[in-house]
């Protein structure tokens, strides 16, 4: 009853017109930011903090949450569309989302994509709201042991999930790993693998991977063939709404996306990444219609982008009620809460609840006004995809090299983004999948840290990870999902030599 007061005390804050105008500017320029590929709200934020210096404390981080939460809805419309995801949480939506927009279905992905987002966002902050407490107790208990086994799980079903081969699934996997372990080791303060070049001295950005091995790679697969069997983009075929059965395939992902977004998003060491491809292999392996996972199956767009989202809201759990950030954007909100003396933490809720309170509140505002905004983009949206292609395509390396330069103005990154980009169009070419490379730079430097951590605590003794029943749990779950596939395949195998 206390919640339900503190959270109607908070609207009271939120619905003042001085500070719907700051949430409103906020979910606009997330949209306009998470559209471009490279330029993630964590950026926006960063470049706002030295504005909002001496505007109203509440107001200013109430535009940076709609930022947040705009940024989560506008990543998914470039991974629909172009393939171009602007956020690495959008990574999951663009297998599907793409290749839906190709054939024509671009308004219901799109629509599904706005909708799930709204029913996600607007549940986890209801968790965020009343479950807060009890899910700040259950992430204390984790253990390093238990975060390295997390992410143990999130790689196996990853690598096992994408592509007709496991095999190619992995090694995708452990490029992406490889690529991780550049940089300053944070144990040791020594360089790895940096070749003398300063400038990766900070390890590879991962705007710079995923917008290099998409965007990128898409342009150049897609100039490659366009010579000899040229790609038919259909713009719009059917209704740009979702139909009676895309309402009844999408309704059950969004639930379930958002019961692997909002917890794990909660976890110190969550993050949108994991859930959303978790979410993906769920929905790949629930579905009624597998045969469509990899042609445009609304599924594995309704899932991940509820993951995505709802995972936003649960980030701002552990910032909350822990003070720690889980996410770049949550790091620069930090920064935002430290610029006007404010530290997040239990205290926070006592000292300052009309800020907390009202800024919870906002959330609500935010994803009704995001909803609004993009239902009624998406027929325009969709008519990106009548543009000529060698004009779209030209234009997506274009946007591609300006958010990789906005990010970081140097030619050694440039170099990188392009030398991704050719990666990408040869992996598509002898059809590797990406995505897993792309998660084993985000969680691979996670879990190296999380196992080192559990290794210093058991004095060296690998055991620590068995002897604990989370781990244990989790550990024997990668399993499973590692053995399974081939055991499948040996097994159609066995069956087909019988007949």
């Amino acid at each position: 009853m206390e919640t339900l007061l503190s959270l109607l005390h908070g609207f009271t804050v939120a619905l003042e017109p001085s500070k719907l105008l700051f949430c409103l500017i906020g979910v606009f320029l997330g949209t306009a930011v998470g559209v471009l590929p490279g330029i993630g709200p964590a950026l926006t934020v960063a470049l706002l903090l030295p504005v909002t210096f001496k505007l109203d404390p509440a107001g200013s981080l109430i535009m940076f949450a709609g930022i947040y939460y705009g940024g989560m809805y506008g990543g998914s419309t470039t991974a629909i569309l172009l393939n171009a995801p602007g956020e690495s949480a959008s990574l999951a939506t663009a297998l599907e989302g793409s290749k839906m927009a190709k054939a024509g279905r671009g308004g219901p992905a799109l629509a599904t994509s706005a909708i799930g987002s709204f029913v996600a966002g607007l549940i986890a902050t209801i968790g965020l709201a009343f479950l807060a407490p009890w899910l700040v107790e259950v992430a204390v208990k984790f253990g390093p042991w238990d975060y390295f086994a997390l992410m143990i799980v999130a790689f196996v079903t990853v690598s096992a999930t994408f592509g007709d081969s496991p095999l190619r699934g992995l090694t995708s996997l452990f490029i992406g790993i490889a690529l991780g372990l550049i940089g300053i080791d944070k144990l040791t303060g020594q360089a790895r693998l940096t070749f003398g070049v300063p400038e990766l001295l900070n390890g590879v950005e991962v705007t710079t991977l995923a917008v290099g091995l998409f965007a990128v790679g898409e342009a150049f697969y897609v100039a490659s063939k366009r010579s000899h069997a040229p790609e038919e983009i259909i713009p719009i075929k059917g209704s740009l709404w979702m139909t009676k059965e895309d309402w009844k395939r999408s309704w059950a992902p969004w639930l379930r996306g958002t019961a692997f977004g909002f917890p794990i998003g909660a976890l110190p060491a969550g993050g949108a990444e994991v859930p959303t491809f978790l979410s993906y292999s769920t929905e790949k392996r629930l579905c009624k219609y597998p045969d469509e996972f990899g042609k445009g199956a609304i599924e594995g767009v309704a899932g991940p982008e509820a993951a995505n989202n709802a995972s936003a809201a649960g980030t701002l759990v552990p910032l909350l009620t822990l003070g720690l950030p889980t996410s770049a954007t949550a790091a620069i909100m930090l920064a935002g809460f430290q610029q006007y003396g404010l530290n997040p933490g239990p205290l926070l809720f006592a000292e300052k609840p009309d800020l907390v309170w009202g800024l919870i509140a906002s959330l609500f505002i935010a994803n009704v006004m995001l909803v609004i905004l993009n239902l009624p983009l998406i027929g325009l949206w969709v008519r990106l995809l009548a543009i000529p292609q060698p004009w779209l395509y030209a234009g997506i390396v274009v946007f591609a090299t300006m958010g990789t330069l906005a990010v970081n103005g140097s030619p050694v990154e440039l170099a990188m983004l392009f030398i991704f980009g050719f990666i990408g169009y040869l992996m598509r070419r002898y059809d590797y999948p990406v995505a897993p490379m792309v998660v084993g730079l985000i969680l691979g430097p996670m879990a190296e840290q999380q196992l080192r951590r559990a290794l210093q605590i058991s004095l060296g003794d690998p055991m620590i990870l068995l002897e604990n029943p989370i781990s244990a749990t989790l550990l024997g779950i990668a399993a499973l999902a590692l053995i399974a596939p081939f055991a499948m395949k040996g097994l159609n195998r066995f069956k087909a030599s019988e007949d």
